[in-house]
């Protein structure tokens, strides 16, 4: 019990030694202050904003489709232009669809002649090598068990019309 009091003798000099390191330090900060001017620059003013008139409005808009019809009947009077076949031909019911709104859920083979089975909208088609399929003049170059094989024909980033192969993969059924 006797270390009590001790105890509570040393954590009194302790604080007393704090309290006087608190003081020097108080007093430095307030010498700091008046010692040291702040060169601040003062702001330059705003400029004045004169907004400029949107004048083409009235033009064409290079997204429009009728800037794109233009565009794609000029490409087909091209006599070696692969597109020029394509535009030139009576659209097939799947045309109507993207390729990726389309399943193929199977295949089978009549006469020797490979089918895929490809569902849209509810509805099963069948389709055979040579149909056209999608809405980048898709046009089926292989069938196979698993998958359908197809080329494309789709305009680059130059404005340039290139072929592009793709592919329909067999859904598997969810359960």
């Amino acid at each position: 019990m006797r270390a009590l009091p001790a105890l509570a003798l040393a954590a009194a000099a302790l604080l007393s030694a704090c309290d006087a390191d608190q003081q020097e330090l108080q007093g430095w900060m307030d010498q700091q202050r008046r010692e040291v001017k702040p060169s601040v620059q003062p702001l330059a003013a705003p400029k004045k904003f004169d907004p400029a008139p949107y004048e083409v409005a009235q033009s064409v808009d290079p997204f429009s489709n009728q800037k794109l019809a233009v565009a794609v009947k000029q490409e087909a009077r091209q006599p070696n232009s692969a597109f020029a076949a394509e535009f030139n031909r009576r659209k097939e019911p799947l045309e109507a669809y993207p390729l990726d709104a389309m399943a193929m859920v199977g295949s089978v083979t009549k006469a020797g002649v490979p089918f895929a089975l490809l569902k849209v909208d509810n509805l099963l088609y069948q389709v055979k090598a040579g149909d056209h399929i999608g809405q980048n003049y898709g046009r089926i170059t292989r069938i196979s068990e698993t998958e359908v094989t197809l080329r494309e024909i789709v305009q680059d980033a130059t404005g340039e019309w290139t072929e592009r192969a793709g592919t329909l993969q067999l859904q598997e059924k969810a359960r």
